[in-house]
């Protein structure tokens, strides 16, 4: 059965922009990871200002796996002259999330809906 984690990220006001840039940046960067499933960034439409990071795993053993990877840990590190993608010579890139948390889902029950038609 497949798992579900989502990384809740609230960002201030005006950095929603840029944290959907730098997410567009590495798109497919987990595609070829074992266990990946699929990925999603929800943008709230509401004045919220969290942001959703939907993604699905085989399994918490596959999750874990990427999670304790150093691919993860390019990924998001915020620190150092090359994080967020900084060029040599150029400033890191400041985090733009204020704070997130990790949850976690199994699917309990739904509906696939017309998508079949």
């Amino acid at each position: 059965m497949s798992i579900i984690k989502i990384n809740a990220i609230t960002v201030a006001a005006d950095s929603g922009d840029e944290l959907a840039k730098r997410f567009a940046a590495r798109a497919g960067a987990v595609d070829d990871r074992d266990g990946f499933e699929g990925f999603e960034l929800l943008q709230p439409t509401d004045g919220r200002t969290t942001w959703l990071v939907v993604t699905r795993w085989r399994d918490e053993e596959a999750f874990n796996a990427w999670a304790s990877s150093p691919a993860f840990g390019q990924g998001h590190r915020s620190e150092g002259p090359h994080a967020s993608g900084a060029a040599e010579g150029e400033q890191p890139k400041k985090p733009v999330g204020v704070s997130s948390e990790l949850w976690s889902y199994v699917v309990a029950g739904g509906s696939s809906g017309n998508l079949g038609s």
